[in-house]
């Protein structure tokens, strides 16, 4: 039996974001018994839970809600709690798998406690936490050196883009990482509503979009999605459709200057929804878009892209390599160069339905043969019983 530890999620079943969602994935999906899983899970609860979710043996960890100094403070709890049940289970030769770079000044406490009872500590880099705009000067730094001090230390990274391993490799070369590919994972199931379901007439309604008849942007609203960009573009385009954007849009800083930057409450094209959580009415409202545009620039296989690739037939993707590496020929790109998006969307807006189904079939097509959820855990599962 391989026992496997994960450490830096928030924890299963999957409530948040991407890394929540690879987790849940993985347990669920077990098609190798003899892999045990022990999942961290964050709460800001002091009783703590331990409880089993689809065969994987889940420990709540305790923390202060201490603003962005909790994940790490998190991470280190979920890596004693680790040894710990390694101690007392007397358990050998297993993994330690740590998703993000947040304890790099720290690691090099643990990897030989670990490496005692013959585990290997694993990193998953995320994609480049230390260029986030959200984060101050002296944070990033921080975060640039924590990722240096988990690549030195880690047994093997496990990259979910091709181009954030070369970018680890020409940055590192001096450590000599050990490297291996595995993305994110994606599925193509059609979403189980239909156009009388009254969830889907009521959010239709309430923001007054008609289906087939808008752009959708699907992202966290921070400047590095290009959300400036996008809605400038949008706005001097000639396009007679709606730009639905479906985030969680707070009135902070960020909004203020892009409302001031961008005049976007002048044109009533552009509508900001809030977010969905409902997974199935999201999927839904990105089949029925007429297209996606995405923005981001920041992070290995993101993914919002992944969905929109299996969902949307049309997707205008940002031209960094990681957005390529994963769309290649199912999608068309934009720089941010004045006028380029603009002059794209008058493009796409003319574009016939025989087209737009060709690029949406090379789309699904990307997300079928390399990015299903199947497909990732058979790698991820191999990976792991490797001698």
């Amino acid at each position: 039996m391989k026992d496997i530890f994960i450490v830096g999620s928030k924890g299963i079943p999957a409530q948040y974001g991407g890394y929540e969602t690879f987790v849940d994935e993985l347990v669920t999906r077990q098609v190798n018994k003899n892999i045990k899983y022990h999942v961290a899970c964050m709460t800001f609860n002091k009783n703590v839970k331990h409880y089993t979710y689809n065969g994987a043996d889940c420990q709540e960890i305790s923390i202060p809600d201490i603003g962005g100094a909790k994940a790490i403070l998190y991470d280190l709890k979920a890596l004693n709690w680790a040894l710990n049940q390694i101690k007392q289970n007397n358990l050998k030769n297993g993994i330690v798998y740590i998703l993000a770079c947040r304890i790099g000044p720290f690691i090099h406490n643990y990897i030989p406690k670990f490496h005692k009872y013959g585990f290997q500590v694993w990193v998953n880099p995320d994609g480049h936490e230390w260029m986030r705009a959200k984060w101050s000067k002296p944070v990033r730094k921080y975060w640039k050196i924590s990722e240096g001090g988990m690549v030195k230390n880690a047994d093997l990274l496990v990259c979910d883009s091709k181009n954030i391993e070369k970018y680890i490799h020409e940055t590192y070369e001096k450590y000599n990482p050990n490297s291996t590919f595995i993305a994110y994972g994606a599925d193509v199931v059609r979403s189980s509503l239909n156009e009388n379901a009254d969830k889907v007439v009521n959010w239709y309604k309430k923001h007054a979009v008609e289906p087939n008849n808008y752009f959708l942007i699907v992202g966290r609203f921070v400047p590095e999605n290009n959300y400036e960009t996008m809605i400038k573009e949008f706005m001097a385009s000639d396009v007679d459709k709606d730009l639905v954007i479906i985030t969680n849009v707070e009135h902070n800083k960020f909004y203020e200057e892009l409302k001031e930057k961008t005049n976007f409450e002048t044109d009533k094209r552009i509508k900001f929804v809030g977010t969905v959580y409902d997974k199935d009415l999201l999927k839904y409202i990105r089949e029925n878009a007429f297209g996606y545009i995405h923005g981001h620039s920041v992070g290995g296989t993101n993914p919002s892209l992944l969905e929109a690739l299996a969902d949307t037939k049309l997707n205008l993707l940002y031209g960094v390599g990681f957005n390529k590496e994963v769309g290649e020929d199912g999608a068309l790109y934009w720089s941010k160069t004045p006028g380029f998006l603009k002059d794209l969307l008058n493009r796409v807006d003319k574009l016939t339905n025989k087209q737009i189904e060709n690029l949406g079939k090379k789309a699904q097509q990307r997300v079928v043969e390399e990015y299903s959820w199947k497909k990732i855990v058979e790698e991820y599962e191999n990976k792991f019983l490797e001698k």
